[in-house]
């Protein structure tokens, strides 16, 4: 039998534990000096939303640190889709949030309305305060990252427009 060397060892568990971490739905950014290239994030097969986010259908939701169910901080990547509209609804922590990619359409307040809505393009960077309701759209793909303090919610001002429900 042939021994495999310490280092080569070392590489694997490592790459085991990445996958198994990425599989399972954990933050990928967990322990000190971390990085990640936008290309290099792990997009999830699913467009389901996820904790932290609206919860919509068309939004992969990565988790890069902490997790949004728990105290303390958390950074999410969100890809989503074009032609997503996300209606009026709030999150109890304080988040912000910087476009990465795309146009982003956002704008405050208790109900979806197109006109209000702001073109957000790569670098820009807005709040979404605790119990402040807010809304969106894309019409091409836009990838964001939100940080906030969790744990996380969503409450949508409409009941009946919350994806969760149907």
């Amino acid at each position: 039998m042939t021994k495999v060397p310490s280092a080569v060892r070392r590489r694997w568990a490592a790459v085991i534990v990445a996958a198994a971490l990425t599989v399972s739905g954990l933050a990928i950014a967990q322990g000190t000096g971390q990085t990640i290239r936008l290309e290099d994030v792990p997009w999830p097969s699913s467009r389901a939303g996820g904790a932290g986010t609206s919860g919509a259908s068309g939004i992969e939701t990565v988790v890069l640190k902490g997790d949004p169910t728990k105290a303390g901080l958390y950074t999410l990547m969100l890809r989503v889709a074009p032609n997503v509209r996300i209606q009026a609804h709030s999150h109890r922590d304080d988040r912000v949030a910087t476009v990465v990619k795309g146009t982003w359409y956002f704008a405050y307040g208790d109900r979806f309305d197109e006109a209000s809505l702001k073109a957000l393009g790569p670098g820009s960077f807005y709040t979404e305060p605790p119990n402040i309701a807010h809304f969106a759209m894309t019409k091409e793909e836009v990838i964001l990252q939100i940080t906030g303090t969790g744990p996380s919610s969503t409450t949508y001002v409409d009941p009946a427009n919350d994806p969760a429900r149907r």
